[in-house]
């Protein structure tokens, strides 16, 4: 019996992060073969070539795909999508995956949409019916929904949103969260170790702030 190919495109460490133990579960499935194909900041210096980590947890890359230009704007993005767009319509003509596992809404994972909807290759994705304010997120996000075939959302509300597109309720499984698994998984430092690591000195009640840039508006992220 042939092992069916599945083929996952990671272009972020924090995406990798998500999609690692999942990469581990199709290696120790028998009938499975795991193809992975690199992108985006993993190749790049400026963030730490961060490929290198997929390659030290044991995994073989398959294929890279460099499309980041040297300089950052509006224009560099469309640049860097269309420049996916071939890198990954080579590699999947190359790999021949039987089925293309995405995850979330960047640029990279449209243009790997885009390459395999062309080559009639189905399309796995993960997190989508979710929204995202004031980002373009959103639109690819809602696009890579409509050329995947398979749908893996993590709630409820976005199972409805994906249905609510169009597709198939037989095709969109509520798996949960990959994050929370990994977290699950995830030896945790002790609240000592985090302190000596972050050098924070922690009180008894602590926030932590995160900030997404706007990217729907022009120049706003410092303000």
């Amino acid at each position: 019996m042939n092992k069916r190919k599945l083929c996952i495109v990671t272009g972020t460490r924090a995406e990798y992060g998500l999609l690692k133990g999942l990469m581990k579960s199709i290696i120790n499935e028998p009938n499975l073969e795991l193809k992975i194909v690199v992108t985006g900041m993993h190749l790049s210096e400026d963030f730490g070539l961060t490929y290198k980590e997929i390659e030290k947890d044991g995994f073989h890359i398959d294929y890279k795909v460099n499309i980041l230009g040297n300089h950052n704007s509006s224009y560099s993005i469309s640049e860097s999508t269309s420049l996916g767009i071939k890198g990954f319509s080579t590699s999947l003509e190359k790999i021949k995956p039987d089925i293309v596992i995405l995850l979330g809404d960047r640029f990279e994972m449209l243009s790997a949409a885009i390459a395999a909807t062309f080559a009639k290759i189905p399309i796995a994705h993960i997190h989508g019916g979710e929204t995202t304010e004031g980002a373009f997120d959103e639109s690819i996000r809602h696009s890579i929904t409509k050329m995947s075939w398979w749908h893996f959302v993590a709630a409820e509300d976005y199972a409805r949103r994906v249905i609510q597109l169009g597709e198939s309720p037989q095709r969109v499984f509520n798996v949960g969260s990959l994050g929370i698994e990994a977290i699950n998984k995830t030896k945790l430092l002790s609240r000592k170790k985090l302190i000596e690591k972050m050098g924070i000195q922690f009180k008894e009640k602590n926030l932590m702030v995160t900030f997404h840039p706007v990217t729907l508006e022009q120049k706003t992220s410092k303000n």
